[in-house]
């Protein structure tokens, strides 16, 4: 059955400036997790409504082990969110994939070690499905946009998430391309896990950077590398979410079985 749609948007570099949403407003809340890493900035984009939120704080100021996902996730659901859009830097580990390709994975490897990734962690364990983590109709509407837009873009592959703050070392980056990765990145885990949780279609939008440390004729990767390019896309990441927002689907979706089979 159809159902309101709201989306929830998680920006990272470039995505701070609110202006590419209309009849915007900026709220504080408070979640039982804790803090959100930003203010949470309400407006709609076409006729849809839409509450966007700085993953690492405004200005990055907050590193990816530091990043209250919970908090986060929890209060974009708790505005009425049906599906999260997250943007992510990411390094790419193969040739195919060039700096400023967008990259929507439909897989994980979680390679985090310091990180709460789940709301069950009381008495009420839980046990939450993950062979299918990513919102699939929601990455067939990307697609779809991306490629309307002229944008070069990958319709699939498998993001690993390490720890940070600090880069892979380079028999890291081998080792991860050897397992059949194809971009890394410190932010997708436990965002995409907390929000399947909730019912929450989450997907991606992954931009390369760089060749991470694997590429020997590239320079290896360091963070002015990675805003620099960010802050060069920056519209163009806008202009996706834009197009992307009014075709997602109000029908039922199966990212949200598990949390209906919890609350009913």
């Amino acid at each position: 059955m159809p159902h309101e749609i709201k989306i929830g948007i998680i920006g990272g570099s470039g995505l701070e400036d609110p202006a590419f949403i209309d009849d915007y407003s900026t709220t504080k809340v408070a979640t039982p997790y804790g803090d959100p890493s930003s203010d949470l900035i309400l407006g709609r984009i076409g006729d849809i409504p839409v509450a966007v939120i700085s993953r690492h704080g405004e200005g990055h100021t907050i590193n990816p082990t530091n990043v209250n996902y919970g908090a986060n996730i929890w209060s974009l659901k708790d505005q009425g969110c049906s599906h999260i859009l997250a943007t992510t830097a990411c390094g790419s580990l193969h040739d195919e994939i060039k700096p400023g390709n967008f990259v929507f994975p439909d897989q994980f490897i979680d390679r985090t070690t310091k990180r709460i990734t789940s709301f069950y962690n009381d008495a009420s364990v839980q046990h939450v499905p993950m062979g299918t983590p990513f919102c699939a109709k929601t990455s067939a509407v990307l697609q779809d946009q991306a490629h309307k837009l002229g944008l070069s873009f990958h319709p699939k592959g498998t993001v690993v998430t390490i720890e940070g703050p600090r880069f892979s070392s380079r028999a890291e980056s081998m080792l991860f391309k050897s397992w059949g990765c194809n971009i890394i990145n410190m932010s997708t885990v436990p965002e995409v896990v907390l929000a399947r949780e909730l019912g929450l279609c989450y997907q991606n939008i992954a931009m390369s950077t760089d060749y991470d440390c694997w590429h020997e004729s590239e320079e290896e990767v360091n963070i002015e590398m990675v805003f620099a390019v960010m802050a060069k896309n920056a519209e163009t990441v806008k202009n996706l979410i834009r197009n992307t927002v009014p075709e997602l689907s109000s029908e039922d979706c199966e990212c949200r079985s598990f949390y209906r089979s919890v609350h009913g």
